[in-house]
């Protein structure tokens, strides 16, 4: 049977998990291939579509380090794309469709983290590739890691500009509530002075609406997702320092990274035939 070009493709990405050096990889792969295209099926049971639509943009990330590989003519190594992985299904199937988010304290925190690890990563793999391929450019350790974070606070920053958008536009939660008991405000000032008047030693919040709902929230005052996106950039910027060091001081100490090797994007070497 002939396959069309889709089919050739899609064979071809395989056989770079099958073959290139990559057994644990591809088993990695095709177990959580197979937890997402079951999680699909029981959304179409359960009519739940909006699950099952993130289970197909799942399967479609998931193709997205074969696809740099193919068409950058780049080589990621294994542990870094498993890790990519995971993160990928931890944060949409777990997080999203299973409610991880929701049900397990400290998920969001622990993927803005990896986050914030794995795109330090990748700014640095970018900037390393350059500073090797180029007889013009020759980078020190400290500016190759200092490009790195930047490059994944940068990734974090624009990441809570979408929450921030998708909450406004359209009704959603990404940036999650937190129930504080204190907070102050120059607002509540009755002579405009710009003095912040404090409020502490709240117990519930009762919310009017002009439809005549009342709303209470228990336990204190709702924060509106300023605390959680300062929580969430903190923790990439964890993230980014821990990679940022193990990539300094790996350079630092020899011209060979090790971190290069299981971390690092690096260009694919063809020999003159």
């Amino acid at each position: 049977m002939k396959l069309g070009k889709v089919g050739r493709f899609i064979k071809r990405l395989m056989d770079r998990y099958r073959y290139n050096d990559s057994k644990k990889l591809f088993a990695c792969y095709m177990i959580l291939h197979t937890m997402v295209v079951l999680t699909a099926v029981r959304c179409l049971i359960t009519h739940n579509y909006e699950s099952f639509a993130i289970c197909i943009l799942t399967l479609v990330l998931f193709l997205l380090p074969a696809l740099v590989e193919e068409y950058m003519d780049l080589t990621i190594p294994p542990l870094f794309q498993t890790i990519i992985f995971l993160f990928i299904f931890s944060a949409e199937i777990l997080g999203e469709v299973n409610s991880y988010y929701v049900k397990i304290p400290g998920w969001d925190t622990m993927l803005h983290t990896m986050n914030g690890f794995l795109c330090a990563a990748i700014g640095f793999s970018l900037i390393y590739l350059l500073n090797r391929g180029s007889r013009n450019v020759n980078l020190s350790p400290f500016y190759l890691t200092l490009v790195a974070f930047c490059f994944s606070m940068t990734i974090g920053v624009i990441w809570e500009f979408f929450e921030c958008s998708m909450d406004l536009f359209f009704h959603l939660d990404m940036q999650k509530d937190f129930i504080v008991k204190t907070f102050s405000s120059v607002n509540l000032d009755p002579q405009n002075s710009g003095i912040a008047i404090r409020v502490k030693d709240i117990v519930d919040t009762v919310i009017h609406t002009a439809s005549g709902e009342t709303i209470t929230v228990n336990g204190g005052y709702l924060d509106i997702g300023i605390l959680d996106t300062m929580k969430d950039l903190l923790v990439n910027l964890i993230g980014a320092v821990v990679f940022s060091v193990i990539g300094y001081v790996t350079l630092k100490k020899s011209k060979t990274s090790k971190v290069a090797e299981k971390f690092m994007i690096k260009p694919n070497v063809h020999e003159e035939e």
